[in-house]
This record gives C-alpha cells, sequence and structure tokens, in this order.
C-alpha cells in the first residue's frame, strides 16, 4: 500500500517556486543589460573618399556649365517683302560681307523703283526749264536796265542843254523845265527798274532752292527705292559663318517672306565668349573683371567676368567670360564648355576636400577617421568660404585631420562607423 509522504511534495513545490523567482530576476537582468546595450557600430565601406586637412593657400572658386557663343552676331531680315527666288549658300559655310545669300524679287517693287527714277529726272527737266526761264527774265530785265540807263543819259545831256541855252536866253524856261522832268523821270525808273533787278534776283534764286529740294527728295526717294532692290539680293554684312537661313522654320526656295522676316543668321567665329551658368547661391561673390579659366574639353583659356546676369533663372545666374587668348582649336558657336571662376585667394588657412553636404559659412557633422583609418567618429565641423573643390576649416579640425567626404547621410543616427 502507498504511504503519504507530505515532506517531499513540499519540497519540489518549493524547488519549482525558487527557479521561476531566479529565472524571472535572470530574464529582467538581461532585458535591462541589453535594453543599455549601445546600437551595433556599422560598418562602412572601405572605398569611401576621405581627404586630408592641410594648411596653406586656397582658391576660392566657382564653377558653372555653359556653351560659347559669339560676340559678334548679325541677324539678316528682310528689307521688303519679296518670294524666295535663289538660295545660294547653306549654313556652315564661310562668308564675307558682299556674299549673296539668297535672292528675292517683288515685282511691285520694281515698278516703283522705276516711278521713282522717272519722276526724279522729270524733276530735273523741271528744273533745267526753270533755270532757263529765270535766266529769260533777268536777260530781258537787264536789257530794259540798260535802255533806261541809254535814255537816262540823253535826257540828261538834254537837260543840260537847255539849261545852258536858257542862261543865253536862247531857250524858254519851259522847255528847259520839260527836259530836266524827263531826265529825272528816267532816273527814278532806272532806280526802280535796278531795285526789281535785284529783287528778282532773290526770287530766282528762292524758285531754284525750292525746285532743287524737290529734285533731291525725289532722288532720295529713288535712292531708297533702288536700295531696296539692291536688298533683294541679302547679302552677309559680316564676315563670319552663315548659321542659320530662316527663323524657326529652313527658308525655301518660293517662300513668300514680310518685310523685317528673318532671313539669316551670321555669327563671327574669331569673336567667342562663354556664357556660363553659376548656381545662384555660390553667384553671389562674382564680380566684374575677376578671373576665369574655360574648358572647351579640348583645351583651356584664360578669361575675365564681363557681364552677370541681374535675373536668376531656373536657380542660376548667367555670367559671361570674355577669351584673353585665341580658343582651342575646334572651339565654335554653341560649344559645350566648363567655366571656373577664381573669386578670392586665401593665404594660410585651414581648408580639406569640399564634402557633399558642404555649405558656406555652415555647421556640419563629419567622420573623423581614427584608430589608424578603422573606425570613423562624428564631429561638429564650422565651414567658412567655399570654392569647387576646397572648403575652409573654420572650427572642429585640426591640420592632418582625415575625414569622410563621401555622402553619409545614411549614418547621421550613428556617432561613429567601422570601415572596412
Amino acid at each position: 500500500m502507498d504511504i503519504a509522504r507530505p515532506d517531499i511534495f513540499r519540497r519540489k513545490r518549493r524547488r519549482r517556486l525558487v527557479l521561476s523567482i531566479s529565472g524571472a530576476i535572470t530574464l529582467g537582468l538581461v532585458t535591462l543589460g541589453v535594453s543599455q546595450l549601445k546600437p551595433a557600430m556599422p560598418s562602412v565601406d572601405g572605398a569611401a573618399f576621405t581627404g586630408t586637412v592641410k594648411r596653406g593657400e586656397m582658391l576660392c572658386e566657382v564653377h558653372g556649365n555653359g556653351t560659347l557663343v559669339p560676340e559678334e552676331i548679325r541677324w539678316i531680315t528682310a528689307s521688303s517683302a519679296g518670294r524666295v527666288e535663289k538660295i545660294l549658300l547653306l549654313p556652315g559655310v564661310t562668308v564675307e560681307p558682299d556674299t549673296i545669300l539668297v535672292e528675292l524679287s517683288n515685282p511691285e517693287l520694281e515698278q516703283e523703283t522705276f516711278e521713282a527714277e522717272s519722276q526724279w529726272h522729270a524733276a530735273e527737266a523741271q528744273l533745267e526749264k526753270l533755270k532757263a526761264q529765270l535766266d529769260s527774265e533777268r536777260l530781258t530785265q537787264q536789257s530794259l536796265i540798260a535802255s533806261l540807263e541809254s535814255d537816262l543819259a540823253q535826257a540828261n545831256i538834254e537837260a543840260e542843254a537847255d539849261e545852258d541855252l536858257l542862261k543865253d536866253g536862247l531857250a524858254s524856261p519851259l522847255a528847259a523845265k520839260r527836259t530836266r522832268s524827263r531826265a529825272n523821270e528816267l532816273k527814278n525808273r532806272y532806280a526802280l527798274e535796278q531795285e526789281r533787278l535785284t529783287i528778282s534776283a532773290k526770287a530766282t534764286l528762292a524758285q531754284l532752292r525750292v525746285q532743287d529740294a524737290e529734285v533731291e527728295r525725289l532722288r532720295k526717294q529713288w535712292e531708297l527705292k533702288r536700295r531696296q532692290m539692291e536688298a533683294l539680293k541679302v547679302r552677309a554684312g559680316i564676315p563670319g559663318v552663315l548659321q542659320r537661313l530662316g527663323d524657326e522654320r529652313p527658308l525655301q526656295v518660293g517662300q513668300q517672306v514680310l518685310a523685317g522676316a528673318t532671313i539669316a543668321r551670321i555669327a563671327n567665329p574669331a569673336k567667342l565668349k562663354a556664357e556660363i551658368r553659376v548656381v545662384e547661391t555660390q553667384a553671389r561673390d562674382i564680380q566684374f573683371d575677376q578671373r576665369a579659366i574655360v574648358d572647351t574639353r579640348n583645351g583651356t583659356v584664360p578669361g575675365h567676368v564681363v557681364r552677370i546676369d541681374p535675373a536668376a533663372v531656373s536657380g542660376t545666374v548667367t555670367v559671361d567670360i570674355a577669351l584673353d587668348g585665341p580658343p582651342p582649336r575646334g572651339a565654335r558657336p554653341d560649344l559645350s564648355v566648363d567655366g571656373t571662376i577664381t573669386l578670392e585667394h586665401l593665404e594660410d588657412v585651414l581648408y580639406v576636400g569640399r564634402p557633399g553636404n558642404a555649405q558656406a559659412d555652415s555647421l556640419v557633422g563629419l567622420f573623423k577617421l581614427v584608430d589608424a583609418g578603422r573606425r570613423a567618429v562624428r564631429v561638429q565641423v564650422k565651414l567658412g568660404r567655399t570654392s569647387v573643390f576646397n572648403v575652409e576649416v573654420k572650427e572642429g579640425l585640426e591640420e592632418g585631420d582625415q575625414v569622410i567626404l563621401s555622402d553619409m547621410s545614411q549614418y547621421d543616427g550613428h556617432e561613429q562607423v567601422r570601415l572596412k
């Protein structure tokens, strides 16, 4: 028969209770310990780009992309409406100022030119007729004056003779007075005709001036029409390269063009400048005459800033750089180029390669290499002036320190990383 052993049951229950309490305490301690552990140190590929803090001179530069554009560009427009009869050259050829590009035709302008020339010649003939008429009138007046002068001389002789006879009592006072009166009349007529001749000369000059002005007006009108006719043969106007025929669409034979329509675009490839676009946040320190280097990918050429666009477009500012030397071989309008502008030359400053997130006068977190490059810890670095490839270090780093310059934004939650 079974015998009850209550002491054994109590010992088992006590053992289970002790084990449960011990397990709970152990689990709590483990949980507390794990919660206080720091996150595991992440690993970074050893190929991360690093830079060393240096002291010395640093060039503050800004960089931009753009194109080469001609300094001298001429848009050729139609001076009058016309129809395209011939296209003599195609874009890409070298032209001289007198090179004919396109020939237009305009029958109405031809008729107007003919009529203008006819009117001019008619006015010239009218001027010659007027001159002949005025000369005839002048000669008639001079003949009348000469006749009066002769009559006046004869009347004076007769008057003097009668006065002498009157003194001797051989002539009557009435006859002497009559001859003297006639002499005085002729004298007055002679003076009046002389004055009339003077006035007539002034009137003749005025009439000739009026007719001369009319002839000149008609001549200039004809010359204008003639120049318009000559302009139907569209010429380049400047030496250079023909870049385009037409405006939005290429010019075609038979096409009707209006006055002022674009016929061609001529550019002088010998005079080029670079138009580069700089990020507006970096363009604030750009000034006129600052030195620059233009890279055409086939060579570099020095230059200087000649124009800064006052407005920003799509977050960039356009800067014009004049070339101070001959462009490299193969340089042509619309060629893509890179431009680097030197803003300032700094002496004896701490600087390091420019991190991807670096902005001028900002505070950034960078990972500094420690333990012989096996680890990197985050440090707060105060940056100063920036350049294309370097940035000034004001606080947080010392000469000789190495920092990771690659984008480390994915490790923002970590204060240190391990380098593989």
